[in-house]
């Protein structure tokens, strides 16, 4: 058992937490700190990290909400890590549930939405999508503010 009062074990977290925040390739899915913070749509908030050639979103979709249905050039892998939503794709809703992943190919349409309970996925783009590299509202499609 680890005893969180022992000052040098103490330190010692607190130190990892320090050389965490300052190295380039240690995350946090939580943390803002090296986030781009992105607002998809009411109710739909993100936090994304880019590499060279793919780039990670984790959306958090409030209850009773619905995305915009987009395309995009890049292809998309979706896993649902919290509760529960409809994805909607190629022409079918269908009801997803903690664990269900799926594919979107490059240029199909595609959208999401939940119900009575709110939703937490992690979006992979490849390659990184240009407009999610910066701060921004909207699903960066032509009708949106990029």
């Amino acid at each position: 058992m680890i005893n969180l009062f022992n000052p040098i074990l103490t330190q010692s977290l607190m130190s990892n937490e320090i050389v965490k925040e300052t190295l380039d390739w240690v995350f946090n899915r939580y943390s803002d700190t090296k986030a781009i913070l992105r607002q998809l749509g009411e109710g739909i908030n993100t936090r994304i990290f880019v590499g060279q050639h793919s780039m990670l979103s984790f959306v958090r979709i409030e209850p009773n909400t619905q995305g915009s249905i987009h395309s995009h050039p890049e292809e998309q892998w979706g896993i649902l890590l919290e509760g529960n939503c409809i994805r909607i794709q190629d022409d079918i809703e269908l009801e997803m549930n903690e664990g269900d992943f799926w594919y979107v190919p490059p240029d199909i349409l595609h959208g999401i939405s939940t119900t009575d309970h709110p939703a937490v996925i992690l979006d992979v783009f490849s390659p990184p999508r240009p407009a999610y590299q910066t701060e921004g509202h909207g699903f960066a499609t032509e009708n949106d503010d990029k």
